[in-house]
């Protein structure tokens, strides 16, 4: 048997980039040059000041990255997998502008166009891929987000109006939307309705005060007899089918996301083990450093796999939300994993904001609850395998 000895990428270990299309890597390329570029540069004090960077969104916009995997109205048409390493080259700078994008794609453009009227589609579509209108999700309610099916949000018909009483809560970009899509309650079941900003009895207030997600806006929205048209309610979709395919769809961008962030711990550690010098060699040369090391890369080379075939499974059409839920369950806990060891590494130098660890670590700890806990993922599985619903 001949074996060759190469010098393998330490954050891909399988060559998983060998592995995507030429158009896949040119849009990860792409994408890792202007994180490299504009969005590290910007993170730690964004982080630390508790902003978001606005001053990247219509650099976003500029490279197709919002929307990315719907077809005209502005946007760029790419697959799954690009879209994926989008995701993935975004949150290696932060969770916080990766949840940006998620949201605006993920969780706005997506449904007004599966479930949006032409008139929604053209008013609203080219304007969140230019950046020029931003969107937000109003999905999980002040007692809780695991069990939508007990939305408190509802929504009665009024003549041609809607009005809609309830309260939104941990809604990112909430207090900078121009536009939110208001899951409700109604006689018919749930519908998803677009509330614009200035829409009298719909308020937002931002959360302040967060360990994690700092460069990010997070919100409550509330609506006190909010009257819409019922040109505002997405026609293509009744039930709780509507916010939950939505969710499938955040969650598949998530599962990519949290790689980014993981392989920017394990980076940090590679480079800060072989400047550290104790007891007259570099800890990068002892075994128990070495050893959890490994543990980190062969997580994330688990993760790429699972990933890719997750993506490559929704490009042929053939997903199913439970292979989400798997894969946002696995990454989600090992980027944490990663994130908590390669902080504990460095010892002091790990509660510094002049390493990445910390931040990612702190925002990796919100990534893994939203869009469905842990356990939540857990259950999801546990049903696959049995046929038996263990929720509640």
């Amino acid at each position: 048997m001949n074996t060759k000895t190469t010098n393998l990428d330490p954050l891909d270990l399988y060559d998983v980039r060998s592995e995507l299309t030429d158009d896949e890597r040119m849009v990860q390329e792409t994408v890792a040059r202007f994180v490299d570029d504009a969005v590290i540069p910007l993170m730690r004090e964004a982080f630390e000041q508790h902003t978001f960077p606005m001053e990247l969104v219509s650099q976003v916009a500029e490279l197709g990255l919002f929307g990315s995997s719907i077809d005209g109205y502005d946007c760029a048409g790419l697959n799954s997998v690009s879209y994926g390493l989008i995701c993935q080259e975004l949150e290696r700078g932060d969770s916080g502008l990766r949840s940006f994008v998620s949201v605006q794609s993920s969780l706005v453009m997506f449904p007004i166009h599966a479930y949006g009227s032409d008139e929604q589609k053209d008013r609203w579509l080219p304007a969140m891929a230019r950046g020029e209108a931003i969107g937000c999700f109003g999905l999980t309610e002040p007692h809780g987000g695991s069990d939508p099916g007990n939305m408190k949000t509802h929504a009665k018909r009024d003549g041609d109006d809607w009005i809609i009483n309830g309260a939104k809560m941990w809604i990112t970009n909430g207090s900078i939307a121009d536009v939110a899509i208001i899951w409700a309650m109604t006689d018919e079941g749930v519908k998803g309705f677009l509330v614009e900003k200035d829409t009298p009895g719909y308020t937002t207030q931002e959360i302040e005060n967060k360990f994690s997600l700092r460069a990010s806006v997070t919100s409550s929205l509330f609506l006190d007899n909010v009257r819409v048209p019922d040109s505002a309610v997405l026609p293509g979709v009744t039930g709780l089918k509507g916010p939950l395919s939505c969710l499938t769809q955040a969650r598949y961008g998530i599962s990519w996301g949290v790689i980014g962030a993981a392989q920017a711990c394990l980076k940090e550690v590679l480079a800060y083990t072989e400047d550290r010098v104790l007891f007259n060699r570099p800890i990068s040369h002892t075994q128990t450093i070495q050893i959890r090391m490994a543990e980190m890369a062969r997580r994330i080379t688990s993760a790429q796999l699972l990933s890719l075939r997750l993506g490559r499974i929704k490009d042929a059409g053939k997903l199913s939300p439970s292979q989400v839920s798997l894969a946002k369950w696995n990454n989600c806990r090992a980027a944490l994993d990663i994130a908590r060891d390669a902080r504990d590494i460095l010892g002091g130098s790990g509660i510094s904001a002049e390493y990445v660890p910390i931040r990612h670590m702190l925002n990796l700890e919100s990534v893994i609850t939203y869009e469905g806990t842990e356990t939540v993922h857990q259950l999801v599985i546990g049903k696959e395998l049995t046929g038996v619903n263990a929720f509640g």
